[in-house]
C-alpha cells in the first residue's frame, strides 16, 4: 500500500534540512516554500499541512537517528486508516487520513514500510557534517554516504589525509 512515490517522499522530506557551505538551511522554513514542496510532491497545499510537515519532519529525524522512539510518531497516524472496496478486478484499498496531516501521515507510513521491509536501510549520513538522509538499495546494505561523490569523496580524503599525516609524524 506504501509506494515508491511514498518512499521518496519520506526521502525527500527528511533530506529538507542540508547543510549548505557550511551552513544548516530549511527547505520548508516559510508556508510559500512548504506549499510548493506540497504541491510538487502531489499532496494538499494548505497551511495546517505545512505545519504536520515540520512537525512530522523533525521527530522523523529524530527517530532515524535515535534519539527518538518510534511511538513519538503515533500522533501523526493518530485517525488514520485504509478503507477497502471491491472493484472488478479486486480490493482497492484508499488511504483515510484527517484534514491537514495528509503529507504527515504517508512520510509515517513510508517510514514504517522500510522500517518492516528493509530494517537500517534507511539511515543518516555518516558523514557528521552532513545532515542528509539515504535508503541504501544496494545487496550488502553497506551504504555510508549520502553520496558517494559529495560526502563519501570527503570522507576518505580526510582519513587519507590523517593517514599520510599522522605516518609523516612517526
Amino acid at each position: 500500500m506504501v509506494t515508491e512515490t511514498d518512499e521518496t517522499l519520506l526521502l525527500d522530506l527528511l533530506n529538507t534540512t542540508p547543510v549548505v557551505d557550511g551552513s544548516p538551511r530549511d527547505e520548508l522554513a516559510d508556508a510559500g516554500a512548504g506549499a510548493r514542496w506540497l504541491t510538487g510532491h502531489g499532496q494538499p497545499a494548505s497551511d495546517d499541512e505545512w505545519r504536520s510537515l515540520l512537525d512530522v519532519r523533525s521527530t522523523l529525524q529524530d527517530v532515524v537517528r535515535g534519539e527518538e522512539v518510534p511511538a513519538s510518531l503515533a500522533g501523526f497516524v493518530d485517525g488514520v486508516h485504509y478503507r477497502a472496496s471491491l472493484t472488478g478486478d479486486g480490493v482497492e484499498w484508499t488511504l483515510d487520513v484527517p484534514a491537514g496531516r495528509r503529507a504527515a501521515a504517508r512520510a509515517v507510513l513510508a517510514w514504517d514500510a522500510l522500517r518492516v521491509s528493509g530494517p537500517g536501510r534507511l539511515r543518516p549520513c555518516a558523514n557528521p557534517d552532513c545532515r542528509l538522509f539515504l535508503i541504501d538499495h544496494s545487496k550488502p546494505n553497506r551504504a555510508r554516504w549520502c553520496s558517494m561523490a559529495v560526502c563519501g569523496n570527503r570522507m576518505k580524503a580526510r582519513r587519507h589525509y590523517q593517514r599520510t599525516r599522522n605516518s609523516t609524524v612517526d
